[in-house]
Parts: structure tokens; sequence; C-alpha cells
């Protein structure tokens, strides 16, 4: 069964306690540093060598030539030709058919209604001159009302006869909006009358009626222009090597730059806005680092010098990328995101590893104006490297991490640029260099950010452990030399705790080390504990209880100061303060309290300091050293016995609260009291009694000490070996 899918013992105290006020102000400030250093690497733009800084307008200062061939779409070239395209449909007109008939029909009503007014003899001159000048679509001067009606009859009716035979040829051409002013401007060369005063009417008279006859269809001449736009292909723009782009002295166009920045020649400039997108993206970033770091999942990877490593692994390969990425060529392509991502693999976590990978995509994406193809390259290495490196648990790893990124690298190159057209060798044997490259630069960046960083940050890196497992460490060697039966112990201790944390998916290779070194404070004094002991006197028997349980107590803190001097990381110390947790020296305070009695005792002068078991891995060297001593105590002759012995420690550990700040569920803790009863069986299995041993009278190996019947209290040094001699 799957540990992880079980309940937690205590829901409430099965994650690490809260964090404190301090720790989450911290963390905010590391985030704030987070966004404002990620921020400022994308906004702010500093001289690089072969790079300008010119703008629409400017006069160049010095020649430009291209550093490279290259040939890109110029969206700019193809803006242009696309709105001479659109230019060249002229607006399209449709002849509005009803416009003559009805303005000749117009004009002969005209003409009626002033013959009616006119030979009004009722009204005056005035009231004439008034009615006339209430037409709607007669637009005369009142002079030239006047006149018309000053005209004599004979007069009157050439007019008359005139003003339909104009407007009628006026209206045979096509007359536009745009062309109405012209038209009208002409009508005097159409109008065949010798008397000014007639001509001088009816030229008012046919402009006033003179209309468009062809009407703008607006939705059909936005359609041929939006096809004639449609129909202008891309176009491509080719620059050779060393060829001139803009000269001393030219304005510099809007072609310039867009050729500039494909070059990547051109910085951009100070935009309020880019500085607000980019705030935004960091932000968006640190929410998601934020979220996955107070998950469960992650309790180590989260700790606060360990956040501090990742923001700064993630700004100085930003900055990196800063430099690296912008207007380059082939250089991007050795951008060692890989090593980044198997640095944080390695050192935090993969998951870790894996949201660093999708924050430099975004970064990259920035950094190069989205192109599609450098993202991927870099994200997909990236995550190759930190997947197959996993750990680093062995040096041959950064090798084959190294390899697997070079060979990603040159398979995703081929894969960009096979498909396409006309392939530029010699660009591609840049490329596939650059990415055989790739590979050997992050493993070796690995390799050394591994044992620097590992050593700088106190973190417990398998390369570190390795060192640590050796026997021939000067810590292990003065446990070997000083404490020979707690070495032993330790030796069995790591057996147990190792196999439970494989089988319930901990980390073993760091309970195996960790419980190497968890008595290692009974080097100062190790008679006092009955493992180093072959015989003599017991030196408890010289002592009180209270001077007993100080000794017995103080190995843990007399351990961490070992550790300490030695450099040990602080994962490994752990082991050291956690393996006794805040257990009671039973043996001694019970002694105490009949040494005592009836004062009372104070319970706390015979309690370990802590802290309690924080991690699946330093609870199970709690759990195995308990039980290795008590069965090399008692000396069960069956496995039940071994597995009642083991069940008992094991429950009362869970009684006593002493697992309550560890992640171990229900599931973990009857696997491993399985995984302890078989490999205690196998440690502990009865022996032959030779013949010879008994007619010798030899003692048996266990018979150097009383035994007891009783289990003994489930704590390594406090077995009934350690009782002062006169209880």
């Amino acid at each position: 069964m799957n540990s992880s899918n079980a309940a937690p013992l205590f829901p409430d105290a099965a994650a690490k306690p809260a964090r404190s006020v301090r720790s989450a102000l911290l963390l905010l400030i590391l985030g704030v540093i987070f966004v404002a250093g990620t921020t400022l690497a994308l906004v702010i733009q500093w001289p690089v060598m072969g790079q300008y800084t010119l703008r629409v307008g400017d006069v160049s200062p010095f020649d430009i030539r291209s550093p490279q061939l290259i040939e890109y779409l110029s969206e700019v070239q193809t803006e242009e030709a696309r709105v001479q395209a659109e230019r060249r449909v002229a607006d399209i007109y449709e002849p509005a058919h009803r416009v003559r008939s009805e303005q000749l029909a117009r004009a002969k009503e005209i003409v009626a209604l002033i013959q009616a007014t006119r030979a009004d003899e009722a009204a005056t001159a005035e009231q004439k001159l008034q009615t006339l000048s209430s037409l709607p679509d007669v637009q005369l001067e009142a002079e030239e009302w006047q006149t018309l009606l000053a005209l004599d009859e004979e007069s009157w009716l050439r007019v008359a006869d005139e003003v339909p035979t104009v407007l009628s040829f006026v209206l045979l051409s096509e007359i536009r909006d745009s062309q109405l002013a012209a038209i009208r401007r002409q009508v005097p060369s159409f109008v065949d009358l010798v008397d000014e005063n007639e001509a001088r009417v009816a030229i008012a008279l046919v402009r006033s009626l003179t209309k468009p006859n062809t009407i703008f269809n607006e939705e059909r001449t936005l359609a041929l222009r939006a096809e004639a736009r449609a129909a202008v292909t891309p176009q491509i723009e080719r620059y050779e090597e060393g060829e001139i782009i803009i000269r001393t002295g030219d304005l510099v166009t809007a072609r310039h730059i867009e050729v500039l920045q494909a070059l990547g020649l051109n910085q951009p400039g100070w935009d309020w806005w880019r500085l607000v997108t980019a705030i935004i993206i960091a932000t968006v970033l640190a929410v998601i680092f934020g979220l996955y770091a107070f998950t469960r999942g992650a309790p180590e990877a989260v700790r606060l010098k360990n956040m501090g490593l990742l923001v700064a692994l993630l700004l100085a390969f930003l900055l990196l990328a800063k430099f690296m990425i912008p207007g380059r060529t082939v250089l991007p392509y050795l951008f060692p995101l890989a090593a980044a991502a198997m640095l944080i693999g390695a050192l935090l976590s993969l998951p870790m590893a894996i949201l660093s990978v999708v924050y430099f995509g975004v970064m990259i994406a920035y950094l190069n104006g989205g192109q599609v193809d450098l993202v991927v390259y870099c994200m997909l290495t990236a995550l190759i490297g930190a997947l197959v490196l996993h750990k680093g648990e062995r040096i041959n790893t950064f090798v084959v991490a190294g390899a697997a990124v070079s060979g990603a690298s040159i398979a995703l190159l081929l894969a960009f640029n096979l498909p396409f057209g006309r392939i530029d060798l010699t660009g591609m044997i840049q490329l596939a260099l650059a990415g055989l490259a790739n590979g050997a630069v992050a493993a070796s960046i690995t390799l050394i950010g591994f044992y620097l960083l590992g050593a700088i940050f106190d973190i417990a890196t398998p390369l570190r452990l390795m060192e640590l497992a050796r026997p021939n460490h000067p810590l292990l060697r003065e446990l070997v030399t000083k404490a020979p039966g707690t070495y032993h112990h330790s030796l069995l201790v790591s057996n147990l705790a190792e196999q439970a944390a494989e089988a319930i998916g901990a980390d073993a290779f760091l309970t195996r080390v960790g419980a190497y070194y968890h008595d290692v404070g009974k080097i100062n004094r190790p008679y006092f504990f009955v493992e180093n002991r072959m015989q003599g006197i017991d030196p408890h028997s010289q002592l009180d209880p209270w001077s007993s349980a100080r000794i017995i107590i103080n190995h843990v803190k007399d351990g961490d100061e070992l550790a300490r001097r030695h450099k040990l990381p602080h994962r490994v110390r752990d082991f050291i303060l956690e393996h006794q947790g805040a257990g009671l020296v039973k043996v001694f305070y019970h002694e105490a309290q009949k040494t005592a009695a009836p004062d009372p005792v104070d319970e706390k002068d015979f309690r370990y300091p802590g802290p309690k078991p924080s991690s699946r891995e330093t609870a199970l060297v709690m759990l195995a050293d308990s039980c290795e001593s008590a069965v090399r105590a008692v000396r069960p002759d069956s496995q039940a016995g071994i597995d009642e012995l083991v069940r008992k420690i094991i429950n009362q550990k869970l009684i006593e609260g002493e697992l309550s700040q560890s992640p171990l569920t229900l599931t973990d803790l009857e696997t491993t009291r399985r995984i302890f009863v078989q490999t205690l069986q196998g440690a502990h299995h009865p022996r032959i009694a030779y013949p010879e041993a008994v007619t010798a009278k030899m003692p048996a190996p266990g018979d150097a000490e009383p035994r007891s019947p009783q289990i003994p209290e489930p704590n390594s040094d406090e077995s009934p070996h350690s009782q002062p001699a006169t209880s």
C-alpha cells in the first residue's frame, strides 16, 4: 500500500508546525526580492557591444552593416505594399437611374410655378419674390429672382424652354459628389441665350436643379480593397553579410528599425507599459512558486535557506540569459538552462526544478520576442537533464545527464531546421556544436555547483552523504575507536531504518547516513553506555540517578557539538537531535523516585530536550534505535516474540506523542513494523550451542549482564543494562 494514501497519525500535527510570523515575513521579503530582481532583469537595458539605441526619426551617426546573412518577414514593407494595393482600388460608384427623370420633372414643376407666380396680378412684387424665395430646392439669390420677375413674357418663355433642355443635357454625364461643383461651373457653356439677364436666370435655375446621379458604394469599395490587401504576399527582406543597412547621416525609418531588431542590434527604449507587464509576469510566477512552497509535499525544499538558494539561482541564470539571448544567433543555444534545472532538482527537489524550467520558459520567450523553437529547445533539454540526473547520487550520473542534454539538443535542432527549405550548412554545424557543448557545459556547471552550493547552503547532497558514509570519515573512525559497541549498534540501526525507508518511499540513503551518526555523542563518555562495557563495574553505580540521567541525556547535545565541529549537514544533525525526541529516561527517573521518596521528583530532569522527529527519516531511526536495543536486551526466541516486542515499542512511541510531528502515517508504521520484524529475526536468530562451549562452561554472549524478563523501556540508552548496580 502506498503510504502517501493513508491518513496522518495526528491530523493537526502531521505536517511541520506552522511557520512563525518572522519566517513568513522573511519569505515575503524573499518573494519581493524575487519579483524586483526578475522585473529589473527584464526591463533594464545596459549597453551591449554591437547594439544600438536608434529610434525612428533619428539621424544615424555611423554606417551600420549586417553582421550576417539574414532573411526575415518584413512587417513594415508588407504593410506598405498592402496600403499601396488598397490605394489602387478606386472608389466604386453606381448610377442612380431615376435622378435625371426626377430632376427634369421637377424642373417643369418649378417653371410652371414661376409662370403662375408671374401671372398673379393680385400679388405685389414683394409677395411674388417671397413666394419664389421659399422654394426648397431652388437656391437663387434675391437679385436673381428680381431679374426673373422683371423679364418680359417673351424672354421668360425662352428661359422656360432653355432650363429643361440644358438640365437634360447636363444630367446625361456622370456626376459624383466630388464632381458636382465642377459640373455646375460648366453650366454656362451649355446655355444658348443671347440676353445676359435671360442667360443669368437660366444658369442659376439649372445649377440649382443639378444633382449627383451616381452614388458611392462604400460596402463594395471596402470589400474590393480588402481583397486587394489580402492578395499581397508577405514581403521577405534579405541582407547579405556586410551589406550596409543604414548610412551615416541617413534618417532612420521604420524599415531600418525593423531590420536592426531582426538582427538583435537595436535595444528597445524605456516603456512604462513594458515595466507594468514585467511586474505582472514576475508576480504571477512568484505566486506559483509560493503556492508550491506552502504545500505539504515540499517541507524540506521550502526551508528559508533553500528558498534563498532558489531565488539566487533563478536570478543569476536570468542575468546570464539576459546576456546570452537577446541579439544573439548561436549563443542562445549554449544557454545552460539545463544546469539550472539539474542544480535545483538535485539540491532542492524535482518539482521545484520543473517550476524553474517553466519560469525560464517565460523569461526566454520575453527576452527573444517569442521565438518558439528556442523556448522549446531550452525547456525540453533542461527537463531531460533534471530527470536523468535526479538527485545526483553518483559522479557518472552527471556524465550521463550531460550526454542526454547534448543528444536532446542536437535532436531538437535537427527537428526545427530540417523541414524548412534550403539549409544553411554552416549555420547547422554551428548550432550542432552549440547543442553538443550545451550538455558538457551544463554537466560541468552542475557538478561544480553541486559541491560548492551544497556546502555553502548546508544541503545534504548525495555526494556529500557518500563522503559521510565512508568508514574512514574522521568522526566515524573516532566512534569505532572510542565506542565500538555504539558503532556496531549504529550499523544495525542503519540497516533497519534504511530498509524501512525504502519500503515507505522515504530517503533511504539519508536515513542510513543519519543512523551512522545518531549516537556519536557517546564518544565523550562511552563506558556510561552499556553497549561499550564488556565487563567491569557499572559506572552508574557510583552516581546518583540525577547525574546518571544527565550523562545519558547529554549525549544528544555532545553529539550535536561534534557534528557541528565536523561540519555535518543540518539534515544529518537532525538525526542526532531528534532520535530520542522528548522521551523520559524512565529507569533513572524511577530510581530517583525511590531515592527521593516521599519528596516529588521533577520529571524535567529526566526528559530529553527534544525536538521530536520532524521527518519520516528521523522518526524511522528513533523507532529502529529503540527496537534494536530492546531485541538485543530481551533476545526473544521466536518471530512472534520479536513481533510482539516491536509492536509494543511502536505503539508506546505513538501513545506518548513522540511521532506527533513526523509525517509518518499508520500505513507507514505497519510497513515499518513488518520490515523491522523480518530484519531483526535475521540479525538476532537463535544460535546453536556447540558441545565444547557447554563443556567449557563458557558464558553466552548475553550472560555478561543480567537479563530482565520484562520488556525494556523503548529507549536505546536506558535498557536494563544501564541500570545502576545498586538497583
